[in-house]
């Protein structure tokens, strides 16, 4: 009866979290769904309109496709580039027998340099890509990507790659395994649900990106997030137009979590069958 007790308590305030989450995201989807003034009268209960999705979708005016599309080039391409250097980078510091408090030292730093706002190094990096002529292009947006997110991806996969046995390593060294293909065919399945875990982690933190996006885009390469702060003009705010980009941006990376997670499932199974 006690242990009953204390998984009511448990799931009621694990139910009062999920809402405090999802509840914003509910509020921006039914707001794409409201008039403007339905919207600047707060009413909680409306008739849905379409109005919004379709003035964003289908008005000759739209740009949202062109602005998904950059995003999603941006995302995939960073989040690759981000997963693949991190392995090899976790891979070194975890087996190049490094001193261990070098290896503290520079992953504490890689956390702290993950805390430090973006807009602090855009003043730094807009005159160096506009002499070098990376500013609106998508090499530019992945390199700053990759900046600003590798250090914590390097945080995470040097500790899944540390949690790997060294024996299996050995045994493949004695059985003639160069590194290359002992990293490819025994530590990445080993570390396959990290480096989902990783991968989701990246692209959402790509996907979502604004502050760099907003000073070093153009018409041309402007993301998702740009395209939603368009919609505060200078003489009116379209907060239905606003709130439906906002819902619409909100697939892709809920579809790419919903397949890493079955990917996380998949690792997690295989390494307890094995």
């Amino acid at each position: 009866m006690k242990i009953n007790r204390t998984l009511g308590i448990e799931h009621f305030f694990l139910i009062l979290v999920a809402c405090f989450v999802l509840v914003p995201f509910i509020w921006i989807v039914a707001a794409g769904f409201k008039t403007q003034i339905s919207l600047l009268q707060g009413e909680i209960f409306f008739t849905p309109n379409l109005a919004s999705f379709r003035e964003v979708m289908f008005s000759k005016t739209t740009e949202f496709f062109s602005n998904a599309w950059n995003s999603t080039v941006i995302a995939v391409m960073s989040t690759f580039l981000i997963v693949f250097s991190a392995t090899l980078g976790g891979y070194a510091m975890e087996r190049m027998q490094c001193p261990r408090w070098l290896i503290h030292t520079l992953l504490g730093w890689s956390v702290v340099f993950h805390m430090i706002p973006p807009i602090t190094l855009v003043a730094a990096w807009f005159p160096i890509y506009r002499e070098l002529g990376l500013d609106n292009t998508y090499s530019g947006m992945v390199l700053a990507h990759m900046a600003l997110h590798l250090p914590m991806a390097l945080w995470l996969m040097a500790n899944f790659i540390h949690d790997v046995p060294i024996e299996l390593e050995e045994a493949a060294r004695i059985d003639g395994c160069s590194t290359p293909y002992l990293i490819w065919k025994i530590i990445v399945p080993l570390i396959a649900p990290g480096l989902a875990a990783t991968a989701i982690l990246m692209f959402i933190f790509s996907w979502n990106e604004f502050t760099v996006a907003l000073n070093m885009t153009a018409k041309q390469t402007s993301t998702v997030p740009v395209a939603i702060a368009k919609f505060a003009q200078g003489y009116e705010i379209k907060y239905g137009e606003m709130a439906a980009t906002a819902a619409l941006a909100l697939i892709p990376a809920l579809l790419f979590l919903l397949l890493g997670q079955r990917h996380i499932v998949k690792g997690l199974t295989t390494g307890a069958l094995k």
